[in-house]
């Protein structure tokens, strides 16, 4: 079983705030006494930080689960709890990060120790030392700590490359890799050999030096699921420049040039913006019989393609297996690095907004429904918060929580829709009735 994995699903939660405390000071000889409730501890955020030394994401291929600790309690003496530590997530180098839910990218991490907080720990709940007023001195109100961010993420791995090696299978991919750098790449004579990406360094003979991956081999319907489909394709785009291998001497029966128009219509079917970088064509297997015939073939036909204005593709005759013609093609690649700029992975249209993690104005506070069983429920993330941060244990806690829902006008929305005394309301799991 390959030890590669470059997509997962998980979820993460952040911490609660911790809760406020009830609490009064009696210490004898000191008179006016009065509320002493501390305020809770921030929940711990989740935050993702890069990692070079990984190379997969095979570490959440059974850990789906990443939860950061809570805040503490308020103490008594107006003490804060502590707040808690922040749970770190190491993702490897080109991790991209989506809300599995909107589809819409967070972060695309691509830097070696570059971070980025994927969940919000909540506040810490007020202890009753927070709510004392001249007209109630001796408070028993607390609030609950805010419930931290929970959501679902989709991680993708787009390994971090300058050239990638594209090509039918068993056109060569493999055993250039292993030719021009000091990667071990498997080679065997059948379809499919390398079935994960494999990654290199090159250095030029004038000290250029680059990375190269050489990517599982496309077929046709790829960019549609066929074969290795888009396990090859999402590797590709993070890639400046695409090296094109062609077997030129036809062992496979095919057609070079055939070969070479079918691999870009795969690229151009999964993304177009891939057509935006720059190819060299690679005649791969010169040593062999019949291929510098093909390759005169293979000339007449692209040249063809193209008006006497365009410029051409460069091409370069190769053989991996005694080494003709690489240094030409290396310091040609190196050459157009140089001169290739990064391309945008993701516009505008794809990033999640900034996040907010407040409420909106336009948003609802409230949504008032109606269950089968003929009971109201009250939803919407306002009062949600505000019925998750209530400490039903206290009577105070509990009226001050029905003066927030009336002035929220949720009573008069209730009566509108004929809600009568004794109806039952229901927020989450708690039930109460609803008196007019």
């Amino acid at each position: 079983m390959s030890m590669f994995l470059d997509t997962a699903k998980i979820k993460v939660k952040a911490g609660n705030g911790g809760d406020g405390m009830v609490a009064f000071r009696r210490e004898k000889y000191v008179p006016n006494g009065g509320p002493w409730g501390g305020d809770g501890g921030r929940g711990g955020n989740v935050v993702f930080v890069v990692d070079e030394g990984l190379r997969t994401l095979m570490d959440f291929r059974y850990n789906r689960h990443f939860k950061a600790p809570s805040g503490e309690k308020g103490m008594t003496k107006g003490m804060h709890g502590r707040g808690a530590e922040d749970l770190y997530v190491r993702v490897p180098q080109g991790t991209t990060v989506r809300d599995a839910e909107t589809g819409k990218v967070l972060t695309d991490l691509i830097e070696d120790g570059q971070e980025f907080v994927v969940a919000r720990g909540g506040r810490g709940g007020r202890g009753n030392i927070r709510f004392a007023t001249p007209k109630n001195p001796a408070p028993e109100i607390s609030e609950n700590g805010e419930p931290g961010q929970e959501r679902e993420l989709q991680l993708e791995l787009k390994i971090l490359a300058d050239v990638g090696l594209v090509g039918f299978p068993s056109v060569g991919k493999s055993t250039l890799l292993s030719v021009i750098t000091a990667a071990k790449p498997k080679i065997g004579a059948y379809h499919f050999t390398t079935i994960v990406p494999n990654l290199g360094m090159v250095r030029t003979q004038s000290g250029d030096s680059f990375a190269v991956a050489d990517l599982p081999g496309l077929i046709e319907g790829a960019s549609q699921g066929v074969g290795l489909g888009t396990q090859f394709l999402r590797h590709i785009e993070r890639t400046r420049v695409i090296l094109h291998v062609i077997d030129m001497s036809a062992s496979e029966g095919r057609d070079p040039y055939e070969d070479y128009l079918a691999i870009n219509k795969e690229l151009e079917s999964y993304n177009l913006r891939l057509m935006e970088r720059p190819q060299i064509i690679v005649a791969n297997k010169m040593d062999m019989p019949d291929s510098a015939e093909n390759l005169n073939v293979f000339k007449e036909k692209l040249a063809a393609t193209y008006d006497e204005f365009d410029e051409l593709p460069q091409i370069f005759p190769i053989s991996s297996l005694t080494k003709q013609g690489l240094g030409t093609l290396l310091d040609a690649t190196a050459e157009l690095l140089a001169k290739t700029p990064e391309f945008l992975l993701y516009d505008e249209s794809d990033m999640e907004d900034e996040a907010y993690y407040g409420f909106h104005e336009d948003e609802p506070a409230f949504v008032i429904d109606r269950d089968d069983d003929a009971t109201w429920v009250l939803s919407g993330d306002k009062l949600e918060k505000l019925f998750s941060m209530t400490n039903f244990d206290r009577d105070e806690s509990i009226m001050k929580f029905a003066r927030q829902l009336r002035g929220m006008g949720v009573d008069e929305a209730l009566r509108a829709r004929g809600a009568k005394d004794a109806d039952l309301v229901r927020i989450g799991n708690f039930e109460f009735e609803f008196v007019d």
